[in-house]
């Protein structure tokens, strides 16, 4: 017998990769169980699906920095300023990143790249151990959201939420929506994804010195000039960043949704000041914001 949930839940989380560097993601996820009924009749009560399940795959992917281990561009290790914090370093062919954040704001799983395929094996893994001997199959389908228009990865973190979202790099895959005086401009839309495409978006607030970030030795035996500093004590931790101008927005904000809307339109009106803007920024699938300017 089988038990399917479509759209169980949206991951939204960013990984290292060897090539693009940090990337932000948003999937999709179904579920489908395979096994015997239990003494109710099923394989699973749906609302043992909808909360546990999601639960065990927002603990171990959601609002995390998913790094494969077996990728000799990155390092990992124990900080040498926090117990249970981590540094991790990215030497990717596009830029270099440092970080430093609790240990909990990272996914490490045993792979060589972060794909789709191997984001599904660490997850039927983790999940399946936690399920009723009654479930005996576990398939997984991770999708991401089909966008017909252009659409951006972004990186960032909120140190003001108690939530997850005060990581410092988490990630979404976002579609966006620019009115120029109330008609739709792909031509704006097609500028600000191709700006934001693998970006990391910090805030201008957050910024620190050279001297007061948090990096593991390697990280300042190999800081460049073009890197600049990132950094936030928040509920959970310590969190650090070093980044490079060419994958680096800065804005005058805090990076929430709402702000962001704000900040493109608010960018877009200094341009032109007599013209009017409206943004439909997107975080992740089927959520956002609206900004008029």
């Amino acid at each position: 017998m089988q038990l399917f949930v479509k759209d169980l839940t949206v991951i939204d989380f960013s990984y290292c990769c060897s090539e693009r560097g940090i990337v932000g993601e948003s999937w999709i996820v179904d579920v489908l169980l395979d096994g015997s009924l239990n003494d109710m009749k099923m394989v699973l009560d749906f609302a043992v699906v909808k909360k546990q399940i999601k639960a065990i795959i927002d603990d171990a992917v959601d609002h995390k920095l998913l790094i494969p281990e077996q990728c000799s561009s990155v390092q990992v290790s124990e900080s040498t300023f926090h117990k249970e914090h981590e540094f991790v370093d990215l030497a990717a062919s596009r830029a270099q990143y440092y970080l430093q954040s609790p240990a909990c704001a990272f996914a490490k799983l045993p792979a060589s790249e972060i794909t789709i395929s191997s984001v599904t094996d660490y997850l039927t893994t983790i999940i399946l151990a936690q399920l009723p001997n009654n479930v005996a199959g576990l398939e997984l389908t991770l999708r991401p959201e089909k966008i017909d228009s252009d659409f951006y990865h972004y990186t960032h973190g909120l140190k003001l939420h108690d939530g997850n979202c005060q990581r410092i790099a988490h990630g979404h895959r976002s579609k966006i929506e620019l009115f120029h005086n109330d008609n739709r401009s792909t031509d704006l839309e097609h500028f600000w994804c191709h700006r934001w495409q693998d970006i990391y978006i910090a805030s201008e607030d957050d910024r620190v010195s050279k001297q007061h970030i948090q990096l593991s030795e390697n990280a300042h035996s190999k800081l460049l000039d073009s890197h600049h500093y990132f950094a936030y004590q928040a509920p959970q931790g310590r969190f650090d960043i070093a980044v490079e101008t060419k994958v680096l927005e800065v804005v005058d904000c805090d990076s929430t949704v709402e702000l962001l809307a704000d900040y493109i339109a608010r960018q877009l009106k200094l341009q032109q000041p007599q013209d009017n803007f409206t943004v439909i920024a997107y975080e992740g699938v089927g959520k956002g914001a609206i900004a008029h300017a």
